[in-house]
């Protein structure tokens, strides 16, 4: 009987069961170990009273196919839901709202047109003459964001526009992330001959498509959690993995678990590195080097509070409140105006999101701390001063991976030394993408390379 553990039950580690389970057929044995006694990992869905929520991701990017094909397989293509195509989202900035802007790459323009409206006319000028500037950018190159769009169109680019997205997508700021790695068409532009950030963009922003960027699941991811589960048939043992070995027989050895054929890691890059450092020294090391970044999502229910017909509210960096205080929210979903499923259960849903990468000290505070900071943030930003009746505090230790400058070439030595370990694998959003989709795509493929090498 071929045997399989996989460490880690969130989405990668599910998915991977339910294809190894498809590749292996019946008779194998697959088991799914965690220290938590919920599955999901960084991914929940909870009752706010009027019906299931999610208070990690909500959403996945629509135009991949991964995760509609992934809910056609296990017969949720019911399941999918759509956002508002008439609520739009707003970006806080200089004490004001502004409609988010258009015709820009993860918030980098490639006219000042784009931006006008939140930035100073000496940006504006900056930006505009951006093209006529030599670029410095050899085929290969990395660089963070925010110091690219910084240098070539101005900090107020960066803490504007640039930040709220990126912090939105990797709880960080763009001062920390890889353009390589975060922005690859970005990268490819550049690498490609393009003479200025602005003609970079313009190459790299996607073609205009028809539907929704985003999609949903009706009842929230734990409908699909739970379908992956129950379709991988696997065992499952609740206990910390704290060593991975391997006996006489070249078989892995997992406590609790016993001797397996092959072994799949499906956890943090730090928890991978703490488990791999004694099988290959380098890349534990490497695993090790990743840094994660903490938030937390503080879901508030209302009878009725008099939301706007928006979406949501992106907080760029550096934002006061009306006492000349720091924000300390980086988001707002208005989840009952963005998706109409919800609306229709009646009431109204707000999700506020905090923590960003080196200033995560908030996440760890009482739950009616954050409440409260929520609440007061939404007044200060919508001016909502109605009490919810129904709040759930939801803290990610560790939640996002930071795709520094160098990401790229960081995964490929990971992905190149796990590839010489014979049956092991390794899946989860430190490698090639933090969404859904990225880590649906990530776990077939291991195990898929798992399967073929049983």
């Amino acid at each position: 009987m071929t045997s399989v553990a996989i460490v880690g039950a969130g989405i990668s580690g599910l998915v991977a069961a339910h294809r190894l389970r498809r590749l292996l057929g019946e008779n194998a044995r697959i088991v799914i170990v965690d220290s938590a006694e919920r599955i999901g990992g960084k991914l929940r869905t909870v009752d706010m009273g009027s019906g299931p929520v999610d208070v990690g991701a909500e959403a996945f990017i629509a135009r991949r196919p991964e995760v509609p094909e992934l809910l056609a397989e296990l017969g949720l293509s019911d399941e999918l839901v759509r956002p508002s195509s008439t609520a739009r989202p707003l970006l806080r900035t200089g004490g004001a709202l502004h409609s988010l802007p258009v015709g820009t790459l993860m918030g980098i323009p490639a006219t000042s047109e784009s931006v006008r409206s939140i930035v100073d006319d000496e940006t504006c000028r900056r930006i505009d003459d951006e093209r006529s500037r030599p670029l410095a950018w050899t085929p290969g190159d990395d660089a963070a964001v925010g110091a690219l769009v910084s240098e070539r169109f101005g900090p107020l680019v960066t803490a504007r526009s640039v930040d709220p997205l990126l912090g939105g997508v990797y709880s960080g700021l763009s001062d920390t992330t890889s353009v390589r790695a975060a922005l690859p068409t970005l990268a490819a532009a550049l690498d490609g001959g393009a003479s200025s950030l602005g003609e970079a963009v313009e190459r790299a922003r996607p073609t205009p498509a028809p539907g929704p960027v985003f999609g949903g699941l009706r009842r929230g991811y734990g409908v699909l959690l739970e379908a992956l589960l129950a379709s991988s048939r696997a065992d499952q043992v609740h206990a910390d993995v704290a060593d991975l070995t391997r006996d006489s027989g070249g078989q892995w050895v997992i406590p609790g678990v016993g001797a397996v054929d092959g072994v799949l890691l499906a956890v943090p890059a730090p928890v991978a590195s703490g488990l791999l450092v004694g099988v290959d020294r380098a890349l534990g090391t490497e695993l090790g080097a990743l840094p994660l970044a903490s938030s937390a999502v503080v879901a508030l229910g209302y009878d009725a509070c008099d939301l706007p017909e928006n979406s949501g509210v992106l907080v760029a960096t550096g934002e006061l409140d009306s006492t000349g205080v720091p924000l300390r929210a980086k988001a707002f979903t208005l989840s009952s105006r963005k998706w109409p499923h919800l609306a229709e259960r009646g009431g109204e849903l707000v999700r506020v999101s905090f923590g960003r990468f080196g200033d995560s000290a908030i996440v760890d505070r009482p739950d009616d701390v954050l409440i409260d900071a929520a609440r007061r943030d939404l007044q200060d930003v919508l001016g909502i001063t109605d009490v919810p009746t129904t709040a759930f505090v939801q803290r990610w230790h560790g939640g996002l991976p930071q795709y520094r400058p160098g990401h790229v070439a960081r995964i490929a030595r990971i992905d190149a030394a796990a590839a010489a370990i014979s049956r092991l694998e390794l899946a989860g959003a430190y490698l090639h993408g933090v969404g859904v989709p990225a880590c649906v795509a990530t776990a077939s493929a291991a195990a898929l390379r798992l399967a073929a090498a049983l």
